[in-house]
């Protein structure tokens, strides 16, 4: 086998295989191979092109002595033990820089949606039922924006609201806001974003600093009565949370794409709870299936990014 063999565990764009090709990499598909098929040939693979279907932890890991990178199709990492990989030599690569528009458009999307009833309207016009005081919205100009995590998808969100009269603030633990290219965007603590935001979005990986992050004490500690967005990960809301505060108003709208109940791989929901019931059940609610980066587009883009990344390592 070449020495310079890649293992595709999942599709990716049809542009991605004639590319690395291109760049004399020779390429391994294995999207219907079962995992214990994956793992028992990583040991001869140069790298592996994956998105969320296994975990590739220290276990496997060690089975790969001659992988040299991991190239994962999207931005988070979690399923991947990135520690571990660097101990061993091996470059992770993500392309977070490819799917940031699409995440920061969907993040817009499902808020103008929830602000304007769009969904609830649009399903009683289909069925022949014509209400317009009941479907009176509400406007995005003049009110605050909290973006938690500034990084390309939470930047890619300011980008998107700049022009509609909001105002922006961000907190970012790690990164200091380069005022000069976001001079729309004030950078605060946590405290004083929770003291003035009217809607919140998270752009934040899930680590265990970052588990539940939203939850109980968070939500009591913000003054105002808040939207929430989530286009980041499941876990890093408490949905049990959301819904208590939900149900009592200080919540009073929900705009999820992902989601505390999702399968590790992304494809669908591992159980149907009650908290999660409520938000089916309510209007108040946007809810869609790990989509916000999921573009066409976005698509092309992570395969152009990673086969760049991929290349730029001189194997």
């Amino acid at each position: 086998m070449s020495d310079k063999t890649i293992l595709l565990a999942d599709t990716f764009h049809e542009s991605f295989i004639p590319q690395l090709k291109e760049a004399g990499f020779n390429c391994v598909e294995a999207y219907n191979w079962g995992a214990e098929q994956i793992i028992g040939s990583l040991k001869d693979m140069v790298g592996i092109a994956i998105r969320s279907r296994i975990p590739l932890d220290e276990n496997i890991l060690k089975q790969a002595p001659k992988l040299k990178f991991i190239a994962r199709g999207g931005a988070g990492m979690e399923n991947i033990d990135t520690q571990f990989a660097l101990q061993k030599g091996i470059v992770c690569l993500n392309a977070p820089e490819a799917n940031r528009d699409a995440v920061g458009e969907h993040a817009l999307m499902m808020l103008l949606a929830l602000l304007n009833k769009l969904i609830k309207s649009d399903h009683e016009v289909r069925n022949g039922i014509w209400l317009r005081e009941e479907n009176r919205g509400s406007e995005l100009q003049g009110k605050t924006i909290g973006i938690i995590g500034f990084g390309n998808m939470g930047s890619a969100f300011a980008e998107k609201l700049m022009g509609l009269g909001v105002t922006i603030v961000a907190y970012d633990k790690y990164k200091t806001i380069d005022t000069n290219h976001y001079p729309y965007v004030k950078q605060v603590s946590l405290e004083e974003l929770q003291h003035v935001a009217d809607i919140i979005s998270l752009h934040i990986p899930l680590t265990d600093e970052t588990r539940y992050f939203i939850n109980d004490n968070f939500i009591v500690c913000c003054r105002n009565n808040i939207i929430l967005i989530n286009t980041a990960r499941g876990k890093c809301l408490s949905t049990i949370d959301v819904v208590h505060h939900l149900k009592r108003g200080k919540i009073t709208g929900v705009c999820l794409d992902v989601h505390e109940y999702e399968t590790t791989s992304f494809e669908k929901l591992e159980t149907v709870p009650e908290p999660f019931q409520y938000l089916i059940q309510s209007s108040n609610t946007i809810l869609t299936p790990h989509i916000a980066g999921w573009t066409h587009e976005s698509n092309r883009k992570i395969a152009e990014v990673l086969v760049r990344k991929i290349i730029q390592l001189n194997l």
